[in-house]
């Protein structure tokens, strides 16, 4: 091939390429140019479209705009005639107070007229008064201070034999009137009445089988001891009494609880914390249940229907409740019974006197939580619980803390002291004893004209020696009955005391 042709071809793939590089440019021109048409037309588009929802959105926020206003206008409207509304009211009140001011500042000026015209009257009064005594002074020859003390002095005389008199008249009435048939019942009922004589004691020591049982009742460093103590709410003492410690708690029913669950421990053997806590929840159970079971019984025993379970309970917690060494429970069971017999006698509703019976001494199952004395707690109790008002009144009336209103009343207050008072039905320590005694003697012995007084008869009366230079009969009668006063309103027993006067005289001469 000649060098001709070899350049022919390569001035031909030059020529070629240059063409289509020309034809490229051309072609990538065109491209550019219709991509950027395109973009414009794209632009004026969003423009257009852009107008569009602006336009949109400023009438949409114009019309929300003007729903607001409106609403806010009718608002402000509401608003501005409660206002007005309650402009007028105030308006009208002030009216009202004002003629009611002007009312009570005339009302004022006429009291102040009257207060005015009756200080004077006083004064006039007085002085009247003043010229009078001293003429009456002049005329009798004597003061007023010694005319009021004379007067006084004679009153007081005449009074005092006139009352002993009407005391042993009314006295001798009243004893012809009832004692026969206040005996036939009192006897009747008490001779039926066949229960136990109380012996029991609130318990309150636990026995150990030695002294080292104690080192473990208290634990290391005395966790066992508080743990009893946190579980139970009871107090336990451990003290220098050979194997035996002590309970203390006002609780009754927590002081018992803690008694089963120490003495379960003891026999257990196995004191720590965790035994503890389980031992005290199954002897609350326990006692729960008895509770339960005892105020059941009560009911059942005395005929009882439909009365609240929970004043059903609280009469169960009397089992463990005692008074001067009287179970409580067994207390109110016998004045249940006594007041039955009685209620029979004369013809009442038995079921009725028996139930005020049964909860006379209910407050004294919560007297301990609850300030106040127990007849009103217990009234309180038992008309929370839907009693009958002549059960309520009953049991706020047997120690006189009310006035007697029903005959039930005074049937339940002879019941309660015929059982307080039989023998061998309470009983109190020897230096409470002896206080009493002494007691008794002091107060017969404050009264002028009482030469001695003895305590006799196991404090169940006083015996009251008159002094010789008293010698009205109506006066000796008086003493006692005034004795017999004093001692209901300072002292405090079981059952009743007799005062028992006695005037004598004693001559004397020698034979020569």
């Amino acid at each position: 091939m000649s060098i001709y042709v070899i350049l022919g071809v390569l001035l031909g793939i030059i020529a070629g390429t240059a063409a289509g590089m020309y034809i490229a440019k051309g072609v990538a021109r065109r491209t550019v140019e219709e991509s950027r048409q395109k973009a414009e037309n794209i632009v004026k588009e969003a423009q257009a479209s852009a107008a569009r929802d602006s336009k949109n959105l400023l009438s949409e926020a114009r019309d929300q705009a003007s729903k607001v206003r409106q609403e806010a206008e009718r608002d402000a409207k509401e608003r501005r005639i409660e206002i007005q509304r309650t402009e007028r009211l105030i308006e009208q009140k002030e009216e009202r107070l004002d003629r009611k001011l002007e009312k009570l500042q005339h009302r004022e000026d006429e009291m102040k007229a009257r207060q005015d015209d009756l200080e004077k009257k006083v004064a006039e009064a007085d002085e009247l008064c003043k010229k009078r005594v001293g003429e009456l002074e002049r005329v009798a020859q004597m003061t007023c201070d010694q005319a009021r003390d004379q007067l006084l002095h004679e009153v007081e005389e005449s009074a005092q034999r006139k009352i002993g008199l009407r005391l042993i008249e009314l006295e001798e009435q009243a004893q012809r009137d009832a004692n026969k048939k206040a005996r036939e019942i009192v006897i009747t009922a008490v001779q039926r009445c066949a229960v136990e004589k109380s012996s029991d004691v609130a318990i309150s020591t636990v026995s150990l089988p030695n002294d080292e049982m104690k080192g473990r009742i208290i634990g290391r460093e005395g966790r066992n001891i508080r743990a009893f103590e946190t579980a139970t709410g009871v107090d336990l003492i451990v003290d220098d009494t050979p194997e035996a410690v002590t309970l203390s708690c006002f609780d009754p029913v927590r002081r018992e609880i803690a008694r089963l669950s120490l003495e379960k421990l003891v026999v257990d053997g196995r004191i720590h914390p965790a035994r503890i806590e389980e031992l005290v929840a199954k002897a609350t159970a326990e006692v729960e249940e008895s509770i339960a079971e005892a105020g059941d019984q009560a009911l059942m025993e005395l005929g009882i229907k439909q009365m609240n379970p929970e004043l059903v309970r609280t009469i169960g917690q009397l089992r463990y409740r005692y008074s001067y060494g009287q179970n409580a429970l067994q207390h109110s069971l016998e004045v249940a019974y006594i007041s039955g017999m009685i209620a029979a006698e004369l013809g009442l509703n038995e079921e009725t006197a028996r139930r005020a019976g049964l909860l006379h001494d209910i407050g004294k199952a919560v007297d301990f939580k609850v300030e106040g004395p127990h007849a009103l707690i217990g009234a309180d109790l038992a008309k929370r619980y839907g009693e009958p008002p002549e059960v309520v009144n009953a049991i706020a009336s047997h120690h006189e803390d009310v006035e007697v209103a029903t005959i039930f009343d005074t049937i339940v207050a002879t019941a309660d002291a015929i059982s307080a008072a039989r023998p061998g039905a309470r009983r109190e320590s020897i230096d409470a004893y002896v206080k009493r005694l002494e007691k008794l003697e002091t107060v017969a012995n404050s009264f002028k004209g009482v030469s001695k007084a003895f305590a006799i008869q196991a404090g169940r009366e006083v015996r009251v020696n008159v002094a010789p230079h008293v010698q009205d009969e109506a006066a000796v009668a008086k003493l006692a009955y005034d004795i017999a006063r004093k001692i209901e309103e300072e002292l405090k027993y079981p059952g009743q005391i007799k005062v028992t006067a006695i005037k004598e005289i004693r001559a004397s001469d020698l034979a020569k």
